[in-house]
């Protein structure tokens, strides 16, 4: 059993928080989009308000180990800064000596943002003496950054074994509450809808998934590798050649209806401005970029009747206007099951981004921030930041020794 935040004693603790800042950034180094920091803040304000030592923690983009100031953390502590409406102490670095002086110093109600974790080496590594250098920062634990926690590193798994007090923080707690059900006791008809660009990212996923669900809907450019599978020509359209043979084997075994685009939108490049065509078989040299008009009729016809839906992956090439109109029949039918009384989820990336630009986020009933981890979540496997939640700590961790200069 995971605790939540609410069941910990956080009381003048320091609380360490491995929060989900890997925010994108504008060429001036502000944040662009603040979504993932807002998701965050009923954590920090439940600890703030409790009189916790708040020490949040985060990565940003692949800096491979390297400190690389376009990548600091210090933009999305202004930008928190501002949504708190308090002041938030940047620290220039996640571990060491001017660390613990910070930490040592702080008040109940303080909060302190660490620079990006992924300067560090050790952090990916899960470096046993990195994640005791961490866990002595710590009093208490918590976890609300869900799109890690399929990650064993040293923030999410390596340091958790020696806290002694952990759990889960708010945005953690409720993508468990909206996932868990897809796995067991969904409400019928269950459906499933499928895009993206790679079959191999979702074989597990669509094994797993063709096992509880009533339907799955298939687009975006994995479509082209199922088609081919039932020797369908799809031109010049992007094909995993050696999946195709896995596609057959998965709609040969399907006990449930796969649904195949029926038309498509093409073009001979994957760019906007060039002329584009609607048919129901794509000629050589042509690229399927979206699911056609009747596609899309049949498709909203599906979504709108389900009683539980789960999208994961844009059913065209989204960011380009001349291929959107599939992924947003998808969003808006999404929308409109959800206002029939459906279990609407959409599962992150891409799928996610597409349904915030459009407008519809707040319009379906869950909008994952973890898509590599919603995904592995219902492929039914065991992730590795919320196992460790759930295991009993090791001996507190005695101080790290320190690195050699």
């Amino acid at each position: 059993m995971i605790r939540s935040i609410e069941e910990l004693p956080i009381e003048g603790k320091r609380l360490f928080v491995r929060v989900d800042f890997n925010v994108p950034l504008d060429k001036n180094g502000n944040v662009k989009d603040d979504a993932r920091i807002r998701a965050a803040l009923p954590t920090i304000v439940h600890a703030v308000r409790r009189g916790a030592k708040v020490i949040l923690a985060s990565h940003l983009g692949r800096p491979d180990g390297k400190r690389v100031p376009a990548l600091s953390l210090e933009p999305a502590g202004a930008r928190l800064s501002q949504l708190l409406g308090k002041d938030v102490i940047f620290a220039d670095d996640c571990v060491g000596d001017g660390v613990r002086k910070l930490v040592a110093e702080m008040k109940e109600g303080q909060v302190l943002l660490l620079e990006n974790l992924r300067f560090r080496p050790e952090e990916e590594a899960n470096d046993d003496d990195f994640s005791r250098q961490l866990a002595s920062l710590a009093d208490v634990y918590v976890d609300d950054a869900f799109g890690t926690v399929h990650r064993a590193h040293a923030s999410t798994v390596g340091m958790v074994k020696y806290v002694a007090q952990k759990g889960a923080g708010f945005l953690v707690a409720t993508e468990l509450k909206h996932l868990q059900p897809l796995l067991k006791g969904a409400a019928k008809p269950y459906l499933a809808i499928l895009g993206g660009a790679k079959v191999s990212d979702k074989i597990k996923v669509i094994d797993q998934l063709l096992s509880r669900v009533d339907g799955l809907l298939i687009g975006g450019a994995m479509a082209y590798t199922f088609l081919s599978a039932r020797g369908v020509p799809v031109g010049a359209s992007r094909v995993e050649k050696d999946k195709i043979e896995t596609a057959r084997r998965i709609l040969e075994r399907s006990k449930v209806e796969v649904s195949l685009p029926i038309d498509h939108v093409v073009a001979r490049e994957p760019k906007g401005g060039v002329p584009v065509e609607t048919v129901a078989q794509i000629p050589e040299g042509m690229l399927g970029l979206d699911i056609g008009p009747r596609t899309r009729a049949l498709y909203r016809e599906k979504i709108v009747g389900a009683k539980t839906i789960f999208w994961n992956g844009p059913m065209g090439l989204f960011e380009v206007q001349e291929y959107a109109a599939g992924t947003r029949e998808v969003a808006e039918a999404l929308a409109e099951a959800t206002r029939r009384g459906a279990r609407t989820v959409v599962g992150g990336g891409d799928s996610a981004a597409a349904i915030a630009e459009m407008g519809l986020a707040d319009k379906v009933t869950h909008v994952s921030t973890g898509g590599g981890a919603s995904l592995e979540f219902l492929e039914g496997r065991e992730l590795p930041g919320l196992k460790v939640l759930q295991e009993t700590a090791s001996p507190p961790a005695a101080e790290p020794r320190r690195r050699s200069p």
